[in-house]
């Protein structure tokens, strides 16, 4: 039995997998990036421009932090609803 064969679907198969991972990776990666810049576009539209700290703290949310804090702007009327909603987390 030749092992080169094998070897070569095994490698072939690794390839594939590590492209597959890369690719559900980027996808992650750039929905994460699209929903940041959504909800950092919608604070500064409802709250006027919000300052870099507060930004960074945006930016650090989970997807499902930033749905959670798109639905929640609406709600908002000043930047201390914000830092309140963001406090909320780290407790």
């Amino acid at each position: 039995m030749r092992l080169e064969p094998l070897y070569q679907r095994n490698r072939e198969q690794a390839k594939l997998e590590g492209r597959l991972e890369g690719q559900r990776e980027g996808r992650l990666e750039g929905r994460l990036e699209g929903e940041q810049s959504l909800v950092i576009r919608l604070l500064n539209r409802r709250l006027g421009e919000i300052d870099a700290s507060l930004t960074q703290q945006v930016r650090r949310l989970s997807i499902a932090q930033l749905e959670t804090l798109g639905e929640a702007l609406l709600d908002f009327s000043g930047m201390a609803d914000l830092q309140a909603w963001l406090n909320q987390l780290e407790e």
